[in-house]
């Protein structure tokens, strides 16, 4: 993992308007289902982690497209609105905004399919035409939303500028070689986590204490010879796990608690903990403190409707791990949270 010096963030990616229906129950295939509500909302897995950043501190630039559309200005607004610079967001005139259909159950678990639009035009020139935002840069954050073509460029870019390059491996892709070598921190799920290692077995409910540590051990070993040293891996409920095969012998494989929340709607909280994740890597937090606060910062977010708007700001989390208001630090942050709360 490489070090920058201004602690900015550059996010390039997706932007997308989220048309979501809330539903008691998901349809099965074939089925019909009754919906309780609809609501748009601003969304993209870029744009979402951009905002998710800039609330939790961070200095946030986001690249992107957007149509010249309704759903193009609200979700420029929505970014700049939580203080994410959007001069390098493009609007195009050939392709619409891109969308997101969402159904959420009664549990707020959800489905989700993507019409890229305007996010299928994002290329490796818009990545070149914005090589002042790499300049200083300390983190880079990157998913799969937009061309591989275009994450490779611009993690080459972080790379020039020696910025540590976050990947969130989402939507799962098989993904070149030569991106690998350019990431120094991958994000999954663990279902991605098993798709990424050949089918590999990683459970939800994460590893417990004793023999089956070994599985996240055997994990680790295997990332890294792939090339990843750096991976934290998300469990949903249960929690997150980091791999950290550059770390001290103790401190290779930690489990990050879970915070206990009923969950309302689920839809972003994996951009949460990536923007999260991304704004403590800035400011300076290793690996492990990172992934504590940015597991705060998702259980926040899922106790209320929406991505963006549900999305909580650095004092909300402060006060999730009884941080007082002065002096909250960068490294330190425990790795179970104190005062879950509950949403209603």
């Amino acid at each position: 993992m490489q070090a920058g010096t201004a602690g900015r963030i550059v996010v390039v990616g997706s932007l997308n308007a989220d048309l979501t229906v809330y539903c008691e129950r998901l349809p099965l295939p074939g089925e019909t289902v009754h919906g309780s509500g609809f609501a748009v909302h601003p969304g993209g897995k870029s744009a979402n982690q951009a905002v998710a950043a800039s609330l939790l501190g961070g200095a946030v630039s986001l690249i992107g497209a957007v149509g010249d559309d309704t759903n193009g200005a609200m979700l420029t607004a929505s970014a700049a609105g939580a203080g994410v610079d959007i001069s390098r967001v493009r609007i195009s005139q050939t392709a619409a905004t891109g969308v997101a259909v969402i159904a959420v159950d009664s549990y707020g678990e959800n489905t989700i399919i993507i019409s890229p639009g305007a996010n299928g035009t994002l290329g490796p020139a818009d990545v070149h035409a914005s090589g002042d935002a790499f300049d200083g840069a300390s983190v880079i954050c990157l998913c799969l939303e937009v061309s591989l073509e275009t994450v490779v460029a611009a993690a080459r870019s972080g790379r020039e500028a020696g910025a540590t390059v976050l990947l969130n491996l989402s939507p799962y892709s098989d993904i070149p070689q030569e991106l690998v070598g350019l990431v120094d921190i991958l994000l999954v799920n663990a279902h991605e986590a098993s798709l990424f290692l050949g089918g590999a077995a990683i459970s939800e409910g994460g590893i417990p204490e004793g023999k089956d540590k070994a599985g996240w051990e055997r994990a680790r070993v295997r990332f890294a010879e792939l090339g990843l040293q750096c991976v934290v891996v998300t469990l949903g409920a249960n929690g997150s796990v980091v791999l950290d095969s550059a770390a001290d012998e103790d401190s290779k494989v930690v489990r990050v608690a879970p915070v206990e929340v009923k969950a309302v709607d689920t839809t972003g909280a994996g951009d949460a903990f990536t923007g999260a994740l991304a704004a403590r890597l800035a400011a300076g937090a290793s690996l492990k403190d990172a992934a504590a606060f940015a597991s705060a910062a998702s259980s926040l977010a899922v106790t209320r409707k929406g991505t963006q708007a549900a999305y909580p700001d650095v004092e909300d989390v402060r006060r999730l791990l009884g941080f007082p208001s002065a002096g909250f630090p960068t490294t330190g942050f425990p790795s179970a949270p104190r005062g879950a709360p509950r949403g209603e």
